[in-house]
C-alpha cells in the first residue's frame, strides 16, 4: 500500500493519523512519514515494543494484558484507542503480534493484530502471516496502511 495514498485520503478529510507499533518498531511511523508533505496528517507514533510501555503509555490495563495476552485483538483495539487519545488524532494504527524467531504467548510466528481506531469505533484484524522477520513486520505495515485507507474510503 502507497503511504501517500494514505495520506492523501487524509488530507482531503483534513484529519490526522498516529501509531502505536509492537513488533513493527518503527517502520510503520516511517512509512506514514516519508510521504512529501506528511506533516500534515501524521501527528507521530509510540513504539511501546515492551508490555510495560503498552500500559504505561497508551493506557492497556493490565487486567487486559493478564487475560488475553499482548498478542491479541484486545491488545491492538486498546492501544490503537490509547494512541489516538494520547496524540488527539482523528485515526490510530497499531501494530502487535509475532515476527520471530519464536513464538509468544503460545501463538505462532505470523500472528499478528492490527487495530485502526477512529471517529466510529476500532476495528481489529487478525492475520497469519508467512515469511522472515523482516517480511512479517514489512506486510504488517501494508496491511495496517489498507485497513486505514479503507476506513477512509
Amino acid at each position: 500500500m502507497d503511504p501517500a495514498a494514505v495520506h492523501l485520503a487524509l488530507l482531503a478529510r483534513g484529519e490526522t493519523v498516529a501509531c502505536a507499533e509492537s513488533l513493527t518498531g518503527g517502520e510503520l511511523a516511517a512509512m506514514l512519514s516519508g510521504t512529501p508533505g506528511a506533516s500534515a496528517t501524521f501527528l507521530g507514533g509510540v513504539v511501546s515494543y515492551a508490555t510495560a510501555v503498552k500500559q504505561s503509555v497508551l493506557g492497556v490495563p493490565a487486567e487486559l494484558v493478564e487475560k488475553h495476552g499482548v498478542v491479541s485483538g484486545e491488545c491492538a483495539a486498546a492501544m490503537a484507542d490509547g494512541v489516538r487519545s494520547l496524540l488527539d488524532a482523528d485515526w490510530a494504527i497499531s501494530t502487535t503480534g509475532v515476527a520471530g524467531p519464536d513464538s509468544q504467548e503460545g501463538k505462532p510466528v505470523g500472528t499478528v493484530f492490527v487495530g485502526v481506531a477512529g471517529p466510529s469505533g476500532v476495528q481489529v484484524t487478525q492475520l497469519a502471516l508467512h515469511g522472515t522477520r523482516s517480511q512479517i513486520r514489512h506486510e504488517t505495515c501494508n496491511r495496517g496502511l489498507m485497513a486505514l485507507h479503507e476506513g477512509l474510503s
